[in-house]
């Protein structure tokens, strides 16, 4: 008998479906899913399967999974899997109850967790993506840098079909081995080609892994061991940290996104200074994650 495909992950009190679904579809260049009918769809990669899974509300509030195809067969052990995965993704085992109640009290953030009350810090569970994804985005315009992460996808990534492609990000043994002229043909610029094929060299040695950066004992240990690498500045450190590893504190001040949105919020002639950034995040002591997240939410409406 086959095993059922479908089935409900459970969700913390406050989350609604709706306001996560309206962040995924704002991202309308990104190549990791796709957002149709209200149903997100997107592949992923467990126990060397590829899976292409579907994520829609239950009529009980709750996240409905369901595994529209795979490239073998379904397991018990591959639906706890991809169960873990999704209450990483939308970080489900994080409790919002003392953040909800900050932000009350904040300025900057009352109105915006009203507004887009229910949405989580929606991450990237995949490290050298998230790695990439940061380092790809340095100093350019997000427009951009979603051309280039789908250059890179499209080139080097694997696929699961379904009356279109949807793609797995490039493995770092991929990237490895990938001259620096091919990177550069995407029109990433030499230095972030030869960023991304050191990063991928460094996890492949386990120079840089995921397990090194969970066992840190605090953020500024975690940021110590990634910015030890050409090409990981703190801003990216604190990228990856906020978005991979839930770091709550994390809080990557140079961001031109999050300072745009103080700017605005705050109706500043020119942009916030780092004096003035980190005044605000003591505010926000242990949220600085979901604050960043809320504000930049506010730039996609």
């Amino acid at each position: 008998m086959e095993m059922e495909n479908v089935w409900k992950v459970a969700v913390p009190e406050g989350f609604r479906f709706q306001e996560n679904i309206r962040y995924l579809a704002n991202a309308n260049h990104e190549c990791m899913y796709q957002v149709i009918n209200n149903q997100v769809l997107k592949a992923i990669n467990v126990d060397k399967t590829v899976f292409l899974i579907e994520l829609s509300e239950a009529k009980c509030g709750e996240l409905l999974v369901r595994v529209v195809k795979s490239s073998h067969s379904f397991s018990e052990a591959n639906r706890s899997k991809i169960t873990a995965y999704v209450r990483d993704w939308f970080d489900l085992d994080t409790d919002l109850a003392d953040f909800y109640q900050m932000a009350e009290n904040d300025i900057f953030l009352q109105t915006l967790v009203h507004t887009f009350y229910g949405l989580r810090l929606i991450g990237i569970p995949n490290f050298f993506e998230a790695i990439s994804w940061a380092i790809i985005g340095q100093q350019i315009n997000l427009f951009f840098a979603y051309k280039l992460k789908r250059r890179l996808v499209e080139r080097f990534g694997q696929s699961i079909r379904n009356g279109g492609d949807y793609w797995l990000f490039p493995t770092p043994d991929v990237i490895a081995n990938v001259p620096v002229s091919e990177l550069t043909s995407l029109q990433l610029s030499k230095r972030k080609s030869e960023y991304l094929i050191d990063i991928a060299r460094s996890i492949i040695d386990g120079a840089l892994s995921k397990e090194k950066l969970l066992a840190a004992d605090s953020l500024e240990e975690a940021e110590k061991i990634l910015t030890r690498h050409r090409g990981i500045g703190s801003w990216t450190a604190h990228y990856v940290l906020m978005r991979c590893f839930r770091f709550p504190n994390a809080f990557p001040i140079a961001d031109a996104g999050l300072q745009n949105a103080i700017k605005q919020l705050a109706r500043l002639e020119k942009k916030p200074s780092k004096e003035y950034m980190l005044q605000l995040g003591s505010g926000w002591e242990n949220w600085q994650g979901y604050a960043t997240f809320y504000l930049w939410r506010t730039l996609y409406q």
